[in-house]
C-alpha cells in the first residue's frame, strides 16, 4: 500500500515520504498525518477477513490494533511491528450509569483493559514500530502518567532505550512505577507539560532521539483502530454519540480520522457526532469552541485538575480535534472536578474502575443530556 505523510492545514497540503523523521510541516509547521493515496477495499471483505481474525493466533492477528492492519497500511512489512497483543479492549454495558445520565443505552469502551492500562497502548504500537522500521534507538516523551507507562513498556519490548520528561511532581505515581520497571530513564523538570514538550523536541532533534507524545502521526494510527473495533464489536453500527476527554486531543484527532476513512471505504454509513470533555481548570479546547476566533488556541498557563491524564494547557493536537468534532457535528463541554468525582462514583457502582480523566465522559455526558443537546435515547 501507497503511504505519504501529508500536512493537515488546507492551505498547504505538502506530502513527505513516509519514512522522514518530522513530526510537523517543514513547510508551514503544520500537524502532519499519514495518507494513503488510491486506497482501495472491498468493506465486506475485510468485515470478514477483521472478524476471522478473532479466531487466529498469529501474533499480529492477536492484537487489537494490527489485526486491522489493512486501514494503518503505513509500513512495508511486518517484521518491525512491536505488540503486546493491545487492543482487544471490551464494550461495557452500564445501565446504572446511563440511567443517572439520563439516557436509555450507555457503553463504556474500556481502555483500562490495555497491557499497561491505557488507551496509550494502541497508539504506541504503532509508534514503536515506525522507531523500530527507522532505525531509531532511543525514544522519548512527556508524561503526567500514562504515555510514560506505555512508552516504556514498548521500548522495552522493541529493545529501545527510552528517556521520559515529567512536569515535578505532577505524575501518577502508580504510572511513574510501571515506567521505572520497564527500565525507562525519567526526568523531572521544573516546568509545565507544554513547556518540557517545546524543550524535549530540541533535545530530541539534537541527539536523533524519535518522540513518542501525541504529535506523532504514528501514534494516531494506532489510536485510529479503537475505533475500528468499536464498529466490528457493534456489527458495523455506528452510536449516535462518542464522548471522549479532552487532554493533548490526540484520542478525538485519531476517532475522527477513523471515522472518514470507514465512511469512505463503506465500512460504516453515517458518522457518529463527537463530544469532547475537559476539565474546567484546563479548559482551552472548550474556551476555543466557544469563541468567535477558531483560528488560535489560547492556551492554559497554569492548568489544574486532579484528572492529570487531560491536565495539559495548550493541546499540540487542537487543529485535528477542532476539524474532526466540526466535521461530525460534535461539541465540547467541560466539568468541574465534583462533577468528575461524581461520575467516577457512578462508573465504580457499574462494577468498572476508571482514573478520573476517564470519568470526565460521564460528568460531560450529563451536563450534555441537562442541556438538550444529547436526546435520551
Amino acid at each position: 500500500m501507497s503511504a505519504e505523510l501529508a500536512c493537515f492545514e488546507p492551505r498547504c497540503r505538502a506530502r513527505f515520504a513516509i519514512t522522514e523523521v518530522i513530526y510537523n510541516c517543514p513547510s508551514c509547521g503544520g500537524l502532519l498525518e499519514c495518507v494513503y493515496p488510491g486506497r482501495q477495499a472491498d468493506a465486506q471483505e475485510l468485515k470478514t477477513l477483521w472478524r476471522s481474525r478473532r479466531a487466529s493466533n498469529a501474533a499480529l492477528d492477536r492484537s487489537g490494533v494490527w489485526r486491522y492492519r489493512e486501514i494503518i497500511g503505513f509500513l512495508d512489512d511486518f517484521s518491525a511491528v512491536v505488540s503486546l497483543a493491545e487492543g482487544n479492549t471490551p464494550l461495557l454495558e452500564a445501565p446504572r450509569a446511563a440511567a443517572w445520565a439520563g439516557l436509555q443505552r450507555l457503553a463504556f469502551k474500556h481502555q483500562g483493559f490495555n497491557p499497561t492500562g491505557s488507551f496509550k497502548d494502541n497508539g504506541m504500537s504503532c509508534g514503536a514500530a515506525q522507531a523500530v522500521r527507522l532505525g531509531m534507538r532511543r525514544v522519548a516523551c512527556v508524561s503526567t502518567g500514562n504515555t510514560s507507562a506505555s512508552m516504556a513498556a514498548y521500548a522495552a519490548a522493541a529493545g529501545l532505550e527510552s528517556f521520559i520528561f515529567i512536569p515535578h511532581g505532577n505524575i501518577s505515581y502508580g504510572k511513574l512505577a510501571q515506567a521505572l520497571e520497564y527500565g525507562a530513564r525519567t526526568f523531572q523538570v521544573e516546568a509545565n507539560f507544554d513547556q518540557i514538550l517545546a524543550l524535549v523536541r530540541v533535545l530530541a532533534e539534537r541527539l536523533g532521539i524519535y518522540l513518542l507524545n501525541s504529535i506523532n502521526p504514528f501514534r494516531i494510527e494506532g489510536q485510529k483502530t479503537i475505533m475500528v473495533e468499536l464498529m466490528d464489536q457493534r456489527d458495523w453500527t455506528p452510536p449516535d454519540w462518542i464522548v471522549v476527554p479532552g487532554g493533548n486531543l490526540g484520542n478525538v484527532s485519531a476517532f475522527g480520522k477513523a471515522i472518514r476513512e470507514m465512511l469512505e471505504l463503506g465500512l460504516i454509513n453515517r458518522s457518529p457526532r463527537l463530544a469532547v470533555i475537559q476539565a474546567e481548570g484546563s479548559a482551552p479546547f472548550y474556551e476555543l469552541w466557544r469563541s468567535a476566533d477558531k483560528s488560535r488556541l489560547v492556551p492554559v498557563r497554569q492548568p489544574e485538575t486532579l484528572a492529570t491524564a487531560i491536565r495539559i494547557g495548550d493541546p499540540v493536537s487542537w487543529p485535528k480535534a477542532l476539524y474532526e468534532v466540526t466535521a461530525s457535528g460534535g461539541v465540547v463541554e467541560k466539568v468541574s472536578e465534583q462533577e468528575i468525582a461524581d461520575a467516577k462514583a457512578q462508573i465504580g457502582l457499574c462494577g468498572i474502575g476508571c482514573e478520573p480523566a476517564s470519568a470526565a465522559t460521564l460528568a460531560g455526558l450529563r451536563k450534555l443530556r441537562q442541556a438538550g443537546v444529547i436526546g435520551e435515547n
